[in-house]
């Protein structure tokens, strides 16, 4: 699961936020979990400090990568990822349903 990097579009495949679609803030390779924009909203008690107002704050929680697929640029619905090299012989990622390229 080493083809999710930050700025990629993914859609939630299972849990209580399937079918939403989100980019990706940051990944944890070690705990095999992403933060993704708008996913997996939590609410946490905030204690005051001297820049923050306290109080209960909304913040996005890391998800499991096996939970979490690409976006196919073409179609919008989840599809895994390949990848080739191009003729001018960079490395690239590649949508395996539509076969776009996902890396410009």
């Amino acid at each position: 699961m080493r083809n999710i990097r930050k700025g990629d579009a993914v859609v939630v495949t299972t849990g209580r936020d399937k079918g939403k679609k989100g980019s990706v803030l940051k990944v944890f390779p070690t705990e095999n979990r992403a933060l993704v924009q708008g996913i997996n909203v939590v609410k946490r008690h905030q204690r005051q400090t001297q820049s923050q107002q306290a109080g209960i704050v909304t913040k996005e929680s890391t998800i499991h990568l096996s939970n979490i697929a690409h976006v196919d640029p073409k179609s919008g619905k989840a599809t895994r990822i390949g990848s080739k090299t191009l003729s001018d012989g960079r490395k690239v990622r590649f949508a395996k349903k539509s076969g776009e390229v996902i890396d410009v």
